[in-house]
């Protein structure tokens, strides 16, 4: 057990004074991955910490200190046609995990930091996932990364306008450059959104012994069939950017009798692409993104339109999010509270929480929302139904749970600030509430036993 994974606001290298990425998003136990590194500085050191409930502390070191020689690394280059930042760094760091066969606590799966050091005393991260393809859990825990990626802002383009050069968002963005998001606090630190909702989350499903193995969304596209090997799929942060192949996996998981948990909101809503990186030529390491300028600029939205980079819920995808998850995104940015509307048609979902119609969760509606539709599932259950205005009009954000044709449980909490319930780690550490526990509690030990 450590709490020395953790770097301070005043010690994050805010002037990129080192920063670093990995050569992929996760690897399997077994496999080795590389660790790029930029630094003003003459050394630095690389320690390795799993991030975990521990305890209370949070991380437990693995490896290191390792202690290298610092470099400067080229400036990333731009391709100015989609505004695309793409690194091409040199001399990694190279990180072999062992597979100990005997003992799956030895690089156990899950999600790690590299906390860099340098000589300087400034400090970032490098954020990566560890596999077990082979073993079977109760949980699948899937990091989000493709909207890691899209609020990256890093070399000065996400594809979001608002921060990017000249309010002109990018049409792909990388992996190969370290995470900057500008919208979490201290940018992330290099973990990119992590720390603003998957590690509350993480935290409590540790603490509460759960089965656990971990995965990225990427994972969920290129091991689809590895989604059977678990009880329940876990949706856990800001799992906005999906690709086709993405939604077929989830679907298919379903569709085969494993339960589905979506415990933030905006899920599945960007269909994207992903395309090898155009230096390292590894597969997967940049997302096309065009969005609303998909009608007139990608150029599969007319040839190929079921991978067209559009809303999923639009034409040409047309498939809307809602008949997967039972809601779909309607609405941010709110912070308010979340109202249940109906604790006996699901008299087990409550079970414990002392929660009834009209009882309040405080603070955990926003920040972004979603509803039922049209296109939910037959027989949906709505749980909470939470007013909020735009504008002039009321609106209601849902939380809801139905049964698939094959057994399988789906439950969608319909807020993002759900996680903020479940720990009272980093952001909004008053909003940790022990109904909302108690109630991911029932979900999921419905879904394991």
């Amino acid at each position: 057990m450590s709490s020395d994974w953790f770097i301070s606001d005043a010690n994050y290298a805010s002037q990129h004074e080192i920063e670093g990425y990995a050569s992929a998003t996760s690897i399997n136990r077994g496999e080795s991955i590389n660790l790029y590194v930029n630094t003003v500085d003459p050394s630095y050191t690389i320690t390795i910490y799993r991030m975990g409930w521990y305890g209370g502390a949070g991380g437990r070191r693995v490896a290191g200190p390792i202690t290298r020689s610092g470099s400067r690394q080229p400036a990333c280059a731009l391709d100015a046609s989609v505004r695309l930042v793409e690194c091409n760094w040199t001399n990694p760091y190279v990180l072999s995990v062992p597979h100990n066969t005997a003992d799956p606590t030895d690089w156990a799966s899950g999600i790690y930091l590299a906390k860099l050091t340098g000589s300087s005393g400034k400090q970032s991260y490098i954020i990566f996932t560890v596999r077990d393809d082979n073993r079977s859990t109760a949980l699948l825990f899937q990091q989000s990364v493709t909207t890691y990626a899209a609020y990256n802002y890093y070399g000065g383009y996400s594809i979001y306008g608002e921060g990017s050069i000249g309010g002109v968002a990018a049409y792909k963005v990388s992996f190969n450059r370290p995470y900057l998001n500008l919208q979490r606090p201290s940018s992330g630190k290099g973990a990119g959104d992590f720390f603003s909702w998957e590690a509350k989350a993480l935290r409590f499903l540790e603490r509460e012994g759960y089965d656990l193995a971990y995965a990225t969304n990427i994972d969920t596209e290129t091991l689809p069939m590895s989604l059977r090997q678990h009880k329940a799929f876990l949706s856990v942060g800001h799992d906005e950017y999906w690709t086709r192949g993405m939604r077929d996996s989830i679907e298919s998981a379903r569709n085969a009798g494993v339960h589905l948990a979506f415990l933030g909101a905006n899920n599945g809503y960007w269909q994207v692409r992903l395309e090898p990186g155009q230096f390292d030529g590894r597969p997967r390491r940049n997302m096309v993104a065009y969005k609303f300028s998909a009608p007139s600029l990608d150029p599969q939205y007319n040839s190929n339109p079921a991978e067209a980079t559009y809303l999923f819920r639009g034409a040409p995808v047309n498939r809307p999010e809602a008949s997967l998850i039972g809601v779909m995104y309607d609405y941010n940015s709110v912070d308010l509270d979340m109202v249940i509307s109906d604790c006996t048609s699901l008299a087990w979902i409550c079970r414990q929480t002392g929660l009834q119609a009209g009882s309040v969760l405080k603070g955990l509606l926003g920040y972004e929302v979603d509803r039922v539709d049209a296109s939910s599932p037959a027989g949906i259950t709505v749980i909470a139904a939470s007013p909020y205005m735009v504008g002039t009009e009321r609106r209601y954000a849902n939380m809801t749970y139905y049964t698939h044709g094959s057994g399988a449980g789906v439950f969608a909490t319909g807020s993002m600030q759900w996680n903020w319930g479940l720990d009272d780690f980093g952001e909004r550490a008053d909003r940790v509430n022990p109904a909302v526990q108690q109630m991911t509690r029932n979900v999921l030990n419905r879904f394991v036993n």
